[in-house]
């Protein structure tokens, strides 16, 4: 009996998927691109930057064998037009890293992207000269460079075909391999062959990485908030646009350049709060200017007593003329006299009983607030385009500073679109963010676009503390997506802990914040250290969010002086222009501070010492950070105290310092080597 062998039948759906997998394997990228900086959640949101300040970029970037890399960053600025900077190897070597810079010098939207590709001609000359310089024979090496040279003739066409030909020419030429070697290892050669490149397993990165280009007020300004009513000289007259005129000079004196207002708008009656937050207001009390609206308006409109609009064109002009420029706050939330709860009711929450659900954030209770419902049924899409318009009806009028009340309790999503929306029209226009909450709330809202935030600083006061913070904001994703601004008060905020330590206190935050950060800012009143609080809250006493408060702003005391200081120490010196590049140094007590501040050149370099007792005197060793010049520790440094003019020479690394907060509890030094 015979039989037939089987035969399994062909898969030919197999072979043909081995395959199309070998080619897709053959065709993947053999370069990695990782870890592409400044970057944020990989390209999701935009990382922050300055107009016509260098931006550093850094890639992680490898691939199999021992072939040379090249590397570059391309740029598209805000019109969409490319452009394209060498990246280099990074010290210390054997790290992979990249890095390259560009310059952007416009605002707006930026786009970048990493390219690397096998640097042929590159890995050619290292290996030339190494067997060059072995005493090996090169004369098979010779004959391949000869045709490298070729074959970028060959590909290439114009002025570089021809500088390329003479090369070869020359080369031919040469008589000896010595001769002919030097001609391949020159740099010109390098440089031409690096520029006929073919760019062999060009990889590109797997994002096309976003920048908010911002003008330099974004990262470096300094913030006075003042109640336009409040100017006046008497608490029974209410303050208006035009009395602000008198403290224009005072403010721009003290190195203020944005004027900020809490709303202006017409306040509403219903449950309007009196003194102190009491829930009884008397007929001429003004309440609070956070109940936006009436019958006179909404957030479109001026509270008639402050003045009309014109008034406000006006003062809009004359703070330019003194060097301010004008912030308003945008506070979403409404009186129950706001006129949109008659015109579009099915923007706000109801309560089953037919009563409006106003404002609360346990313990606090707002009675005189209600909220918007950004997702009912008739607010999408019109209130959030009525929102918008709001804000581009005020940046129409010449602002282009917003203070944004509470912006985590509403949607991301609105902030997002929001925020993207009116910067398409205007790239300069900046909004701070007032969100005192999570972590991670605080830097989403910097990722969606905000370009400050409010910070945990107002309550960072122990020497561990403001390191451990000073660090995060030096750090990513921080130093990427958030810029803070230093405010030291706020009409909300009476720290504890400048209701207790007296003007040494307030000198000694002002120093931190001027200091510790690009932006930074106070609410009136801090300049005369007034700190009387409700007992046991963080609260002001007899707050100015619930009456008018006139205030001697020359009286007996006042630290104004000190702040004009201080603010001219930042203007004067580019290395106080940023949060970025703290570093904090040695000194042997727990209750001093010791910091440093420079530019990349080291050029500028600052030092700052703060006393954090407000009431005792301290003194410690600290070292001098010679390393920081490639200096032994033997060395000199020339000093100069930017308080007070004087100047000295510091010789070696261990010196001492003592800071009287009766006298100032801050030293600011900059130094520069002996040359």
């Amino acid at each position: 009996m015979s039989s037939t062998p089987y035969t399994l039948p062909v898969d030919n759906s197999a072979q043909e998927r081995d395959r199309s997998q070998v080619l897709a394997a053959v065709h993947a990228p053999r370069i990695a691109i990782e870890s592409v900086q400044p970057a944020l959640d990989h390209g999701r949101f935009a990382a922050k930057a300055i107009v016509d300040e260098p931006l550093n970029v850094t890639a992680r970037i490898f691939a199999d064998g021992h072939d040379i890399l090249a590397a570059a960053v391309c740029w598209y600025d805000a019109e969409g037009h490319p452009h394209r900077e060498p990246m280099h190897p990074a010290q210390p070597p054997g790290l992979d890293i990249f890095e390259g810079r560009f310059t952007p010098h416009g605002i707006g939207r930026h786009r970048f992207l990493i390219e690397a590709w096998w640097d042929t001609y590159a890995t050619y000359r290292y290996e030339l000269s190494k067997k060059h310089q072995a005493g090996v024979s090169v004369g098979l090496e010779l004959e391949e460079g000869r045709r490298e040279i070729v074959q970028a003739i060959e590909r290439n066409e114009g002025e570089l075909r021809e500088a390329l030909e003479a090369i070869h020419e020359r080369f031919r030429l040469l008589e000896s391999d010595a001769e002919r070697v030097a001609l391949l290892l020159d740099a010109d050669t390098a440089q031409l062959m690096h520029e006929a490149d073919d760019r062999p397993h060009l990889t590109r990165s797997d994002a096309l990485y976003p920048l908010d280009v911002e003008r330099l007020k974004a990262r470096f300004s300094s913030w006075y908030e003042l109640f336009p009513r409040s100017e006046t000289d008497v608490p029974h007259r209410h303050g208006t646009f035009n009395d602000v005129h008198k403290r224009l000079p005072l403010i721009r004196d003290m190195g203020f350049d944005v004027l900020y207002f809490p709303p202006i708008h017409p306040i509403g009656r219903t449950h309007r709060k009196g003194p102190n937050n009491t829930l009884e207001a008397g007929p001429d009390d003004p309440g609070s200017p956070y109940a936006i609206g009436s019958e006179e308006g909404g957030h479109e409109a001026i509270h008639p007593e402050l003045g009309t609009r014109e008034d406000f064109r006006a003062l809009v002009r004359a703070s330019a003329e003194h060097g301010l420029e004008i912030a308003l706050d945008f506070a979403i939330q409404c009186s129950p006299d706001h006129p949109w709860l008659k015109e579009h009711p099915g923007w706000f929450s109801w309560r089953p009983d037919g009563s409006i659900r106003y404002a609360e954030n346990p313990p606090k209770k707002y009675q005189d607030i209600v909220n918007v419902d950004f997702y009912a049924e008739d607010a999408i899409p019109s209130l959030w385009i009525e929102l918008r318009d709001v804000v581009q009806g005020w940046v129409d009028e010449g602002v282009k500073i917003f203070r944004v009340d509470n912006p985590h309790t509403k949607p991301l999503p609105f902030w997002e679109w929001l925020i993207a929306d009116i910067r398409a029209r205007d790239p300069s226009v900046i909004f701070l963010s007032e969100a005192f909450t999570r972590p991670n709330m605080m830097l989403r809202l910097g990722k969606l676009g905000f370009t400050q935030s409010y910070t945990y600083f107002t309550w960072r006061n122990t020497k561990t503390e403001l390191i451990e913070y000073f660090t995060q904001l030096n750090e990513s994703p921080l130093r990427e997506g958030f810029r803070p601004n230093f405010f030291v008060n706020t009409p909300d905020i009476n720290p504890y802990f400048l209701q207790s330590s007296g003007r040494p206190g307030f000198l000694m935050r002002a120093a931190l914040a001027t200091m510790g950060a690009g932006a930074w800012g106070m609410y009136s009143g801090f300049e005369l250290c007034e700190g009387e609080p409700v007992p046991g809250k963080e609260e002001y006493l007899d707050s100015e969010k619930y009456e008018i408060r006139p205030r001697d702003y020359t009286a007996a005391g006042n630290i104004s002086y000190e702040i004009a200081q201080l603010n001219r120490i930042r203007r004067e010196n580019p290395a106080l222009q940023t949060h970025l590049g703290l570093a904090v140094y040695p000194v042997h007590n727990d209750r001093l501070l010791f910091f440093g501040k420079r530019t990349e050149t080291r050029d500028n370099f600052i030092l700052v010492a703060i006393n954090l007792d407000p009431f005792e005197s301290q003194e410690g060793a600290f070292e001098l950070p010679l390393w920081e010049y490639g200096l032994p520790d033997d060395a000199a440094l020339y000093g100069e105290d930017l308080m007070s003019g004087h100047r000295w020479t510091w010789q070696g690394k261990w010196q001492s310092m003592r800071l009287d907060p009766a006298h100032l509890p801050f030293a600011i030094w900059r130094i520069r080597p002996v040359r």
